[in-house]
């Protein structure tokens, strides 16, 4: 009795619902409004995927998971990324729950793509409701859609009109997806096509069997399209276009062939300029927190090992890294912007042809695009370019696309050695320098894979289907989730990977301990060079000297293997040991232009700055980099020529601008 009244009481599974839609019809946002913050990036064993996760409570007092997919055009998949949001809907990922019902994501002003995507997943046989998003977008397009009449005419199917990004019909989307069962099972009748009695999971992989040869699927997607007309017909009606211009001519200068790309440069120019003017003033309240919090340790702790350990290794360590977060959440919110805004695709269709030359078109722009928050993702998004040619050759140069990692790195060189001065027009040096940096991994990312291009074996081209989305007014809430995830991936892997690292390092560079190793300046810095760190710097040191670099950068490029953001908690701590962290030296940036080489001169002299920037714009100093190369090409030898090539690339490039600037 026990275990059956134990048993009733248990939590029913929670529904699994799937967002399914074309790329660019506010997905993501009505993904947003449905969860807020409940949300995680999915994990499915055996496959990378980028789809989310989130929670919603309905009024029926159940829990529902949701899904966000990928972006797909048609269940008839033509990349991995396609295949993976398809698997999912018939239920061939094992790990993943099934799906209970489906959400089919429609633009309410562009619907023809959506209503030829909905065709298909009604054949699946799932509980479907629709939701008609952006219809303010479609009102300004001259686009009235009757709900009503769109339900009658698929026999029952619920559908709700929302603007996602203004939270309009949020509420009626919630309700509708309890009277989602009566889109269970609905029968669509298309001329021409097979006639799907029983529409379900099964009967659809028949189907896809069975139209097997161009003639058929050909005449398959004739009667789609034909099916979505007449659907369209019966249940809207087109307009006079309220703004029919606006757009036209602000196309007609973006996508100019030369004033495009010179906007393109002075929007990224300014947004470099914001990341260290608006940054100045919280980058300092943080140094100054850590530096309070490190006295405070040492007075709790006392100053013996253990809180030397804490306010030098810990709290330097990853208060080093820290300091750069508003910087990091300057430049998101402003690509954000950008991105909302519906400018990056508008970019993309400027670089396409540019690209084609190289074997890359305008779907590569989104993947290398990512690649400026992370490698990794950047990587994974390389999943939407259907020709596997320019798949990998996306892939290979990802990497030297300069990553949210390097920007602590770059920070801390350029703020702490290369003076602040403008070069007319208030313009600063130090931010055309972080621009050059990302122009010069642009360059070689191009140049790479014009070489990679010349060597690949030729694959059939495959053409590029890039629609312009309208011009938006950017949410501050789409834009406020993006920053708070970033803000709070940046903090995980600040409290795990590089407090970590930082623990270790100090550790090694404090043993084995030499005695009276502190009573001096001295005996700190026989301490450090007698480290087991300082003896692995030592063991490197004469192949890094070309480069200008002694053992104590060598310290900072081994550790930096794991992540190239953890090179500055490294240096905070290597300094810190060696300098004892006097009153004014109680920033990273002031230990490290205290450091001096053994003949006096400083150790951060300008060649060898530039030759450290030059390093790591070009290294591939990221092992979880090359373990998602690893996973995504199962490649050993890919990965490995990728991280060899890039390496020697970084040494060579760091050995020419040391000579030149020596």
């Amino acid at each position: 009795m026990n275990e059956l009244r134990d048993l009733k009481a248990a939590p029913p599974r929670p529904r699994h619902l799937a967002l399914v839609g074309n790329p660019n019809v506010g997905k993501s946002s009505l993904f947003n409004a449905l969860t807020g913050l409940r949300q995680k990036v999915a994990n499915y064993p055996g496959v990378t995927v980028d789809a989310k996760i989130g929670e919603i409570s309905l009024s029926d007092g159940r829990v529902w998971q949701v899904t966000d997919l990928p972006g797909i055009s048609s269940l008839v998949a033509r990349s991995p990324d396609e295949q993976i949001a398809v698997d999912a809907l018939l239920g061939r990922i094992p790990t993943a729950s099934p799906v209970d019902q489906v959400l089919v994501v429609i633009d309410a002003a562009r619907p023809r793509r959506g209503f030829f995507l909905l065709s298909q997943v009604l054949e699946l046989g799932l509980p479907t409701s629709i939701c008609l998003n952006m219809s303010d977008e479609a009102s300004v397009a001259g686009i009235e859609f009757d709900p009503a009449a769109l339900r009658r005419l698929l026999g029952g199917v619920p559908v709700v009109a929302t603007s996602a990004a203004r939270g309009d019909g949020i509420d009626g989307l919630r309700a509708s997806l309890l009277d989602a069962k009566a889109g269970a099972g609905i029968c669509v009748s298309i001329p021409g096509l097979q006639g799907i009695s029983a529409p379900s999971v099964a009967r659809w992989v028949e189907l896809r069997a069975a139209v097997g040869e161009a003639e058929l699927a050909e005449q398959e997607a004739e009667a789609r399209w034909a099916w979505v007309t007449q659907i369209l017909t019966g249940c809207s009606r087109c307009g006079t276009p309220a703004r029919a211009t606006a757009r036209e001519r602000l196309d007609r200068y973006l996508l100019h062939p030369l004033l495009g790309p010179a906007a393109f440069v002075l929007v990224m120019g300014t947004l470099f300029q914001a990341v260290f003017r608006l940054a100045d003033a919280p980058v300092e309240w943080i140094e100054l927190a850590v530096a309070r919090l490190g006295e405070l340790a040492t007075t709790v702790a006392g100053e013996g090992v253990f809180g030397r350990l804490l306010s030098e290794g810990i709290i330097g360590g990853v208060g080093s890294v820290l300091v750069f977060l508003p910087q990091i959440l300057i430049l998101f919110f402003f690509i954000g912007l950008l991105e909302d805004s519906g400018y990056m695709t508008r970019a993309a269709f400027l670089v396409d042809r540019p690209l084609r030359a190289i074997g890359l078109s305008g779907q590569s722009f989104i993947p290398l695009l990512s690649s400026f928050a992370c490698a990794v993702p950047g990587i994974l998004a390389t999943r939407t370019i259907e020709d596997r040619r320019e798949r990998t050759i996306a892939t290979m140069v990802a990497p030297l696309m300069t990553c949210s990692a390097r920007l602590p790195v770059y920070s801390i060189l350029i703020s702490t050695f290369i003076p602040e001065r403008t070069v007319g027009w208030g313009i600063g040096i130090r931010g055309l320098l972080m621009l050059g940096l990302y122009g010069l991994g642009l360059l070689l990312s191009l140049i790479a894979a014009w070489v990679l291009n010349r060597f690949l074996s030729r694959s059939q081209a495959l053409a590029t289907v890039l629609e312009l989305p309208p011009y938006r007014f950017p949410t501050w809430r789409a834009v406020g989730l993006q920053l708070w995830h970033r803000a709070r991936q940046f903090l995980q892997r600040a409290g795990t990977v590089i407090l970590a690292l930082s623990a270790l390092v100090w550790a090694m560079t404090n043993l084995p301990v030499l005695e009276n190793a502190a009573d001096s300046a001295a005996g700190r810095a026989a301490q450090i060079e007698q480290s087991w760190a300082g003896r692995l710097g030592h063991t490197i040191e004469p192949a890094i000297a070309p480069l200008g670099f002694d053992w104590r950068i060598g310290i900072g490029l081994c550790a930096s293997l794991a992540a190239r953001e953890v090179f500055v908690s490294t240096m905070a701590v290597v300094h810190a040991t060696e300098t004892g962290a006097e009153e004014d030296e109680a920033t990273v940036g002031a230990a490290m232009r205290a450091s001096v080489r053994r003949g006096g001169e400083p150790l951060y002299d300008l060649p060898t700055v530039l030759a450290l920037l030059a390093f790591f714009a070009v290294a591939l100093q990221c092992i979880s980099t090359v373990a998602v190369v690893v996973r995504e090409t199962r490649s050993w030898a890919q990965a490995a020529l990728q991280f060899g090539g890039l390496s020697a690339l970084a040494y060579l490039l760091a050995w020419v601008v040391h000579t030149l600037a020596s």
